[in-house]
């Protein structure tokens, strides 16, 4: 293995005495072994505060998908911060790159004609999509319809609303009941929903909320008719469908601009983050069918929400060049390629002992379902000792969901490197 490979767990640490409060950590674990620092990425890979390099195998947490070091992007950025770095978009205030942005998602939008409200992150877009389903549901004479539907292993971002809708039990615990009129169902089987609906009344139910394909909860791909089996119950019992494309949305569901365009879903809402700016700086955005914007277009009606950041002015100017870089470079179509890749190179880890299943062939994401799942934390360490920065998901699978400018060759050698690990 080359010299940039040295295995960064072996290294000394000393007590890690920054004021720093992780996310999603243990801090007594972090404090005893110090931090994993970074200190820059150039395409495909990251490197440490030492020099050392690493493979990225979840491009960031899951939005790094034009790569990293994109100078283009930081350039656009640092224009529009030195003409004017942002004004809120409240009232009938507008930076012009907003407006501009606007109209370009609205134009690959999955549903013509669809409006576009922005927010500071996925965690945002989930609330917000919450809020205006049941606020929808009071303008057109039916405020009993307040319950949102969420499914067993989806994440929806850590608000309130996201937490309450989530079906990953564990990130519930010790909060309480944060938000009534929230359930959840099976995540694989439609007919569930339909129970659901069914035990409830339909005129109590305001949307369900469905990953196109499960992310944090461990990458878990539709089964075959899934999502349009939803789709239709949820069209059949007048329940809005929000299509949560915070993680599968900007291409990562090769070949498309979002995965309600290629399972042709037509969303009535639809959640997004990451990917638009490619995590280059913090945007969200809330595609909106146009039939549920039109009771709040037609004049007299306030809808009272918004952010302070939404649609900042410098996140527009990222996300409009990210855009640029994804349409010049074809990277829709390098994502495809990348889940034919995967699919190849990561199936032969399958017949490893200590992988129980391998989850690909549906975009430029998997897993690698590891057998013991109390396997899976120690095992990202492991990973870095090979030359790859990787990260959990769910219950012990190894998240897989690389920047589209992989190559086939980095590919294959990621899945070699993984292989080693294994031991």
């Amino acid at each position: 293995m080359s010299s940039d490979l040295d295995p960064a767990a072996e290294r000394t640490s000393t007590t890690y005495s920054s004021a720093l409060w992780h996310g999603f950590a243990d801090m007594g674990a972090v404090t005893a072994s110090g931090p994993f620092v970074v200190s820059r990425g150039e395409g495909a890979y990251i490197f440490d505060n030492e020099g050392t390099k690493y493979l990225d195998a979840t491009a960031g947490l899951w939005f790094t998908n034009v790569g990293h070091g994109r100078r283009e992007i930081a350039d656009a950025v640092a224009t529009q911060l030195s003409s004017i770095a942002h004004y809120s978009n409240f009232g009938d205030f507008v930076p012009e790159t907003t407006l501009a942005l606007a109209d370009r998602l609205a134009a690959i939008a999955p549903v013509p004609g669809s409006k576009i409200f922005f927010t500071s992150g996925g965690s945002d877009s989930i609330d917000t999509a919450a809020k205006l389903a049941r606020r929808y549901w009071v303008e057109m004479g039916q405020p009993s319809k307040k319950l949102i539907v969420g499914r067993q292993k989806a994440y929806h971002g850590m608000h309130v609303a996201g937490t309450s809708l989530a079906g990953i039990p564990v990130n519930k615990e010790h909060y309480g009941e944060l938000m009534a009129d929230a359930r959840t169902v099976s995540w694989d089987d439609a007919k569930s929903l339909l129970a659901l609906i069914e035990e409830v009344g339909a005129e109590n139910v305001a949307a369900f909320f469905c990953e196109p394909v499960i992310g944090a909860g461990g990458i878990y791909l539709p089964p075959e008719g899934y999502l349009r089996e939803v789709r239709q119950i949820c069209r059949d019992n007048d329940v809005l469908f929000v299509a949560d494309e915070v993680v599968t949305g900007f291409g990562r569901i090769g070949g498309s601009w979002f995965a309600s365009t290629r399972f042709e879903l037509e969303p009535d809402l639809m959640t997004t983050a990451k990917g638009l700016t490619s995590g280059y700086v913090p945007m969200g955005a809330v595609f909106i069918a146009p039939k549920i914007a039109e009771p709040f277009f037609t004049g007299g009606v306030w809808w009272r929400h918004g952010y302070t950041y939404g649609g900042h002015a410098g996140a527009a100017a990222a996300a409009m060049a990210n855009l640029d870089i994804i349409e010049r470079e074809e990277l829709l179509t390098h994502s495809k390629r990348i889940e034919a890749a995967l699919h190849t190179h990561l199936a032969p880890l399958a017949e490893h002992d200590r992988v129980s299943e391998i989850r690909s062939g549906i975009g430029a994401v998997a897993a690698v379902q590891l057998a013991d799942p109390a396997e899976a934390l120690p095992f990202v360490k492991t990973l870095r000792a090979h030359g790859v920065s990787g990260r959990a998901a769910g219950q012990g699978a190894m998240q897989i969901s690389p920047a589209f400018v992989m190559t086939d060759s980095e590919i294959e050698e990621l899945a070699s490197r993984i292989l080693s690990a294994l031991g």
